[in-house]
């Protein structure tokens, strides 16, 4: 594995399953300290025993918490370098906008959109001070999609993450920091063994529309993340960073 984040200080939300914990697994080996930060504090604090790092239990849509755990990262190890603000829901309740309530609606763009609002908001004046950052935000490949099988909510908070990153991407650029998107077709998480247990026909319609014939896994999607968050792409910023398998270039997918 190569040293592309040797000494470098990571944040990452929503480090305790999924895309989050292959990130940290990901960097670690690439030499980043990383600092897990999960609501779940047994998954969050397993993590960041495993890769070495500083566990953070903090609710992302709290500002008061946000602040303090970039506060905590740089009073342990001196600086930020990454921010990969990747914690998210999908609950079951979000679906068509004909079925969807407000509460549910509320929820996920709490979960999904504001607390990337806040962990931009709280990490980009660190990276200020140093001249220097990498910032990837969590949207989907369904921030440039229509899907007939709706989480109207899901979406609009990932449409909501993609426009956010972009404006921020070239609002920063002369300071040195960049912020892109991350958009990952379906991938092979928690969440996911979840929709395929309660509704297998609604997940194999997704299936269907992959290229490539499969989902992604978590450390595919972690492999993109740490090319994002290392000057192998220095030249990139505000960007809308596809790993979808090949589901956003599909007319008809191949039999």
């Amino acid at each position: 594995m190569t040293q592309r984040l040797d000494g470098r200080v990571a944040v990452i939300t929503g480090a305790g399953s999924g895309i989050g914990l292959a990130t940290a697994r990901r960097f670690a080996a690439e030499g980043a300290k990383v600092v897990c930060v999960d609501l779940d504090a047994e998954t969050g604090a397993k993590a960041a025993n495993e890769v070495g790092g500083l566990f953070v239990q903090a609710d992302v849509t709290d500002e008061a918490a946000v602040r303090d755990l970039f506060q905590r990262a740089v009073d342990e190890y001196g600086r930020l370098d990454i921010a990969f603000n990747n914690a998210g829901i999908s609950p079951p309740d979000d679906d068509s906008i004909l079925t969807t309530g407000l509460d549910a609606w509320k929820r996920v763009q709490e979960v999904n959109l504001t607390s990337v609002y806040l962990c931009c908001k709280y990490a980009i004046p660190h990276m200020q001070r140093q001249g220097k950052g990498s910032i990837i935000n969590t949207a989907s490949f369904v921030a440039v999609m229509g899907a007939a099988t709706s989480q109207i909510s899901y979406s609009a908070s990932k449409g909501g993450v993609l426009a956010m990153s972009r404006e921020l991407g070239v609002q920063f650029a002369r300071e040195g920091i960049r912020v892109n998107a991350l958009c990952p077709g379906p991938v092979n998480t928690p969440l996911l063994q979840e929709l395929f247990a309660k509704d297998p026909e609604r997940a194999a319609r997704r299936l269907v529309h992959i290229p490539l014939g499969r989902f992604a896994e978590p450390e595919e999607i972690a492999a993109a993340v740490a090319f994002l968050a290392s000057d192998d792409s220095s030249f990139m910023t505000a960007n809308t960073f596809l790993v979808d398998g090949g589901i956003s270039g599909a007319y008809v997918t191949p039999q």
